[in-house]
């Protein structure tokens, strides 16, 4: 039996450790996320990520292909949608089946997880560690596909402008200002009061100090 080039096999022969990640991969689009062991995990990822890149892939070729191409010649009267389908979409969906066997979850995917990923480049998954399996104590992890998007497109979202710079410099209230500017140089009532008592005190000496003279 050859070597597995890259960590240890998860099945008896190659064939069969590409059957199981085939139906844990279906699993992972069909639920959104599945428990499994760590090692499972950690060998199911890559491949879940490049079916969903391949996913985008071909919903990015129908896009451009029907941008480029009139639609009268994309007319297709064996098609389902009877519109013809891209080239490129057409072999990343070939691509896809080779994995996927079921026809329902490479329409999923297709359709939906692919163009929901437009714009994340990569990390379509998470894996989270839980406790591991009674009985044989084995890791176990929870993989799943990542359903927020990413943090500059929330950013951008909420602020409603592509970049900083496009931002309207905020407008400043005047009337506040002129408030602050007032309350600096209005002078309270008891400094008013403490001043005029110290001017009269201070008049009171000269004119005792002027009678004393004389």
């Amino acid at each position: 039996m050859p070597t597995p080039t890259k960590g240890r096999r998860l099945g008896g022969s190659p064939a069969h450790e590409r059957m199981l990640l085939a139906n844990l991969a279906t699993s992972l689009f069909t639920h959104g996320r599945i428990t499994t062991t760590a090692a499972k995990a950690k060998r199911l990822r890559p491949l879940a990520e490049r079916l969903i890149t391949k996913a985008k892939y071909a919903h990015l070729a129908n896009e451009e292909y029907a941008k480029s191409t009139p639609e009268s010649e994309r007319k297709d009267k064996y098609s389902e949608t009877g519109l013809k389908t891209s080239p490129g979409a057409l072999h990343n969906r070939r691509e896809i089946t080779k994995v996927i066997r079921d026809k329902n979850v490479v329409h999923r995917l297709l359709a939906e997880i692919g163009p929901f990923f437009i714009g994340r480049d990569g990390g379509y998954t998470r894996i989270v560690k839980t406790l591991p399996r009674k009985g044989d104590n084995a890791k176990m992890a929870i993989i799943e596909l990542v359903n927020e998007k990413t943090v500059t497109s929330e950013a951008e979202k909420a602020r409603g402008t592509k970049f900083a710079k496009d931002e309207t410099p905020a407008v400043v209230d005047t009337e506040v200002d002129a408030k602050t500017d007032t309350a600096e140089t209005e002078v309270p009532a008891e400094v008013e009061a403490e001043a005029k008592v110290d001017e009269t005190d201070e008049a009171a000496e000269e004119t005792s100090e002027k009678k004393d003279e004389s």
